[in-house]
């Protein structure tokens, strides 16, 4: 069956520089380059010590160092970074670190406008995409915003070095699924189609090395390449089914992010297949396997990671909740999303079972 080309396609201005030791010989640079002259670096307390490296290489360009980010950027925690920003008279900021140092560098561009730097040291993809998320009174409210899109990313593998093993599987399973649900998203194009396959493969392949050899740069290097393109295929296209579960696991029931994502994965592919096989044989080809869903298990098991809701701690009780959360909201997804198709997902997810549905 032949498909005439019909997309959209926009991309935003960011400038990419990745090499490796680019977080501190290539930082000044960018912000020199955007004319900014005093920079907030901002970060996490675990990742303090790479922050202040990258601060330090600052010089006089930096305006301080805030260890404040939190998961999942509480309404409290980005107010105190916009004080700081503004007490300090910064034209800019850095955020150096995970999803939760580069979510409390967009709530702070959000807010003061300020054009933001990001050197990313985990493989969330968060630094490519225009999307912000705040969390008050346990509920997170997420929003799309241009103004929030880093400016610069510098991807550093050094950076990534000290990521544990079994986050890093599962950083990079997360990092996969942007890509999975960008190949049959409503906004898709031929050239998300190309980042994704290239992101799935690249992830794919770099994930057993890396387990293998935490220390190694090259392994390193090829998942944080993954990890951009990944990021890439989030930032242009409207996520569905997968991002909504893990969206209402993380948010309701307080379940780990990249673990989630790592868990449901599979399931939603399985569950969504028949409605776009072409995007399911794009995933099967990028991991050179048969059958997408099962390759996709196998791969997390291989890598020791959690593959059942059951070991995150979801109780039984709460598959019905979740399925109605996840059923009641609007959003983009090829196959129609009933409660009992949420639950059926949900409840294979939970028990670990082989990812296989029935056909609509």
């Amino acid at each position: 069956m032949k498909h005439h080309l019909d997309f959209s396609y926009e991309s935003r201005p960011v400038r990419v520089v990745f090499r490796s030791g680019a977080a501190t010989t290539a930082t000044a640079g960018e912000g020199a380059a955007l004319g900014l002259r005093r920079l907030l670096v901002v970060c996490g307390s675990h990742g303090a010590a790479t922050a202040q490296a990258v601060a330090d290489s600052l010089g006089p360009a930096c305006a301080g160092l805030h260890d404040g980010a939190r998961m999942h950027v509480p309404v409290e925690v980005a107010d105190r970074a916009v004080e700081v920003a503004r007490a300090a008279g910064a034209d800019g900021c850095v955020a150096v670190g995970g999803g939760s140092s580069i979510g409390l560098g967009k709530a702070i561009a959000l807010r003061t406008g300020l054009p933001l730097i990001a050197v990313p040291s985990t493989y969330s993809g968060s630094e490519m995409t225009p999307v912000w998320g705040l969390t008050e009174h346990g509920a997170k409210r997420t929003g799309r915003d241009p103004v929030v899109l880093p400016r610069s990313v510098v991807y550093d593998p050094e950076l990534t070095l000290s990521l544990p093993v079994p986050l890093s599987v599962t950083s990079g399973i997360n990092a996969i699924a942007h890509a999975v649900e960008a190949l049959y998203a409503p906004d898709t194009s031929p050239l998300v189609a190309l980042m994704a396959q290239e992101g799935v493969r690249a992830m794919a392949g770099a994930l057993p090395e890396v387990a293998a050899d935490p220390g190694s740069l090259e392994a390193r290097g090829r998942a944080l390449y993954g990890a951009w393109l990944c990021g890439s295929c989030l930032g242009a296209t409207t996520m569905g089914l997968h991002h909504k579960l893990c969206h209402v696991l993380g948010g309701t029931f307080g379940l780990p992010h990249a673990e989630t994502h790592t868990v449901v994965l599979p399931y939603v592919l399985a569950y969504n297949a028949p409605a776009v096989p072409d995007a399911a044989a794009a995933v099967a080809r990028a991991l050179d396997a048969d059958d997408a869903p099962h390759a996709l298990r196998e791969l997390a098991g291989r890598l020791g990671a959690p593959r059942s809701l059951a070991e995150l701690g979801l109780k039984e009780a709460d598959l019905a909740v979740a399925a109605a959360q996840t059923a009641g909201q609007a959003y983009a997804n090829p196959r129609e999303v009933t409660a009992e198709g949420a639950l059926a997902v949900l409840r294979a997810a939970y028990e670990g079972a082989a990812p296989e549905f029935p056909a609509a």
